[in-house]
């Protein structure tokens, strides 16, 4: 019995289990019938899709490998194609990850080159399976002809010279992204350089480092990298040098140039703009060895993988477009000028400036780029040499020209000779010598000349003879020798002191300055014997010892000798008033001479006889003491225009033996 019980629950297993495959197998049916009411349904579309295909099983079977051939290259390309959509967020902003950007813009590029280089051929490999299928009749016509049409658009579109235009341009707009970023950097890193002074004489000015730093360089460099296979080196360049050149004439304007506008109408003489010329040379310094220097080396920094014309040609550019020829253009109108004595110095300043940075010009502006300032460098030089030679050539005719006019009126030093005396030092002195002997030997040897540095010091002393022989012609212009004395007195005085201790003094000799100092001397004592030693004898004590009894007559006497002293004193002064000594030195040792002269006489003879014209205003005009204050006050420059000493006017008393000081308009 166990056994038949366990017999039914083994049926009843197995009955279970095939009841459970029946029902998987129903749902298996229903399903089947589901699709092959879908596959139903389909059925009429793809009797429509595959009815333009006539062939039989063997022909289709034998094309089949030749489209799946012409396939495959297509398939590449558009899975290239779909690789590009994933590019497009990695390139929307350069500035945040630059290589990153400049990573994935290879990437881009380099799937444009493959679908560049891919494209023509699946276009041609699908353009040859439709042939094929045309002449094996596989398809009816009108589904042959759809075929052709779609691959004449995609070979058109091939054609089309704006390939690298694909979904909207993504590699046009990403390279002008990277050229925007290109003109960030440059703008944001450069600044105008700015001219400091120096601390101390003979120092250099302290100037900022280089304005783009090492990391923003290769960063440029790493741009270029990319867009020159681009073809956009022109544009970079073209960035560049409009942001480069900005700087520069920013640079510049701080200076301000404005006198580089001066055209040679608007100055009468060199002097006139004499400070000019000499911020000209400093800013000329600064704007090569400094400013163009810069630019220069960061060009060369940029582009130098581009070769040399590329980064030369822009630091032309950059040149040009900041003015730099406004600076050599000046220079040529400061040589149109007239000419004078002055101008002969500042075109030396201009060929000391213009040699001094020779070898910087030679370096900066030595190629074909820079022909205009190459020619303009070469005219102003050659301006310079030949119009400093006329200027030296004819300065002992212009010295000798000077002898036909008046001697100056106040006896003093004419400006011509003390401009002179100090134009001879500078000539000969060590900042202005060594360049006008080089300048002299380049002029004399365009006209088959030599020269050398005798020459110069010959020519330098002919002018101080033709001043003396000037001197001795003047002096002979005047009415009277007194004042032909002081004149020659104050001018040997001054070629003495201008002289000694001078270059010009050391080609001149002790002996001639010991002449010089001699005829001072000399001329003094002329100058004192013929005007003022005259006075004391007015003031004779001769014939009064022999009247002491009789006061009257006695008195009488000195009156009459006062007068006599007062009328010549008023002449004398009347006469030397306008007479000037510039010389502070020699102007005090004179008017101590007078004093020593006049004023121990007068004071004996009135402390003897003033008593006795005490009561008579006219006579007892002076003091001792107002006597010495008007004598030393004299020979100053201006003592002419505001002083008076008429006589006439004086009302003062003798009190108590003393004559009040003579006032005057100004104070003496």
């Amino acid at each position: 019995m166990d056994r038949g019980i366990e017999h039914l629950i083994s049926a009843r297993k197995l009955l279970n289990i095939n009841m459970s495959k029946s029902k998987a197998l129903g749902l298996s049916i229903e399903k089947s019938g589901s699709r092959l009411c879908e596959i139903s349904q389909r059925l009429p579309s793809l009797e429509v899709a595959i009815r333009p295909i006539r062939a039989d099983r063997e022909s289709l079977n034998a094309v089949c490998g030749h489209i799946d051939r012409a396939v495959v290259p297509a398939a590449a390309v558009l899975k290239v194609f779909d690789a590009i959509h994933g590019l497009e967020k990695s390139l929307s902003d350069p500035q945040s990850n630059l290589l990153g950007y400049l990573s994935v813009l290879k990437r881009l590029e380099e799937a444009m080159k493959f679908l560049g280089d891919n494209c023509g051929m699946a276009i041609q490999w699908l353009g040859d399976i439709v042939e094929y299928l045309e002449d094996h009749m596989v398809a009816d016509q009108w589904f042959i002809s759809g075929l052709k049409r779609a691959i004449d658009g995609l070979r058109e579109l091939e054609s089309c010279e704006e390939k690298g235009r694909l979904e909207g341009g993504l590699l046009e707009v990403s390279l002008e992204r990277l050229e925007r970023e290109f003109l960030r950097l440059l703008t944001e890193n450069s600044a105008p350089l700015p001219m400091s002074s120096p601390a101390l004489p003979g120092q250099q000015a302290c100037l900022a480092p280089s304005p783009l730093p090492v990391a923003v360089i290769q960063k440029l460099q790493a741009i270029l990298g990319r867009l020159i296979p681009n073809k956009r080196l022109e544009k970079c360049v073209s960035i560049y040098i409009e942001v480069r050149s900005s700087n520069v004439r920013a640079s510049l304007q701080a200076l301000d140039l404005d006198y580089l506008e001066i055209s040679a109408s608007e100055f009468n003489t060199v002097a006139s703009i004499e400070t000019h010329i000499s911020q000209w040379g400093k800013h000329l310094e600064f704007a090569v060895k400094h400013l163009l220097d810069t630019e220069y080396k960061l060009c060369n920094d940029v582009f130098e993988k581009m070769g040399l014309d590329v980064w030369k040609g822009c630091f032309a550019k950059i040149t040009a477009q900041a003015g730099f020829l406004a600076f050599l253009q000046f220079g040529k109108t400061v040589t149109e000028g007239k000419k004078d004595p002055i101008k002969l110095l500042k075109l030396l300043d201009i060929f000391t400036s213009l040699n001094n940075l020779r070898i910087d010009f030679n370096r900066l502006f030595r190629d074909s780029p820079f022909a205009d300032i190459q020619n303009l460098t070469r005219d102003l030089i050659k301006r310079v040499i030949e119009g400093a030679g006329e200027i030296f050539w004819e300065l002992l005719v212009q010295v000798e020209l000077q002898r036909q006019t008046p001697p100056p009126p106040d006896c003093s030093v004419p400006k011509v000779v003390s401009f002179l005396t100090d134009y001879c030092n500078k000539l000969l002195g060590d900042d202005y010598k060594p360049i006008l002997v080089q300048v002299l030997c380049i002029e004399q040897s365009w006209k088959n000349k030599t020269f050398h540095e005798r020459i110069l010091i010959s020519e330098t002393l002919k002018l101080v003879r033709a001043i003396e022989l000037n001197l001795e012609t003047w002096s002979k212009g005047y009415a009277d020798s007194t004042s032909s004395h002081l004149f020659l007195m104050n001018n040997c005085w001054h070629l003495y002191k201008s002289s000694k201790n001078t270059k010009l003094g050391g080609f001149l000799g002790d002996s001639w300055l010991r002449e010089q100092e001699q005829y001072k001397d000399y001329y003094s004592s002329m100058f004192l014997r013929e005007s003022w030693c005259t006075l004391p004898s007015l003031l004779s004590r001769e014939g009064l010892i022999y009247f002491s009894g009789r006061r009257v007559s006695a008195r009488d006497l000195v009156k009459q000798r006062l007068k006599s002293f007062n009328e010549a004193f008023d002449q004398m002064i009347t006469k030397q008033v306008n007479y000037v000594i510039p010389d502070e030195e020699l102007r005090q040792m004179i008017c101590s001479s007078i004093i020593q002269t006049v004023i121990p006489v007068y004071r004996s003879y009135m402390q003897n006889y003033g008593p006795l014209v005490e009561q008579e205003q006219n006579v007892a005009k002076f003091t001792a003491q107002s006597l010495e204050s008007i004598l030393g006050s004299l020979f100053h420059r201006k003592l002419a225009k505001n002083a008076s000493f008429d006589a006439g006017k004086s009302s003062r008393k003798v009190k108590n033996g003393q004559i009040p000081h003579l006032q005057t308009s100004t104070p003496l």
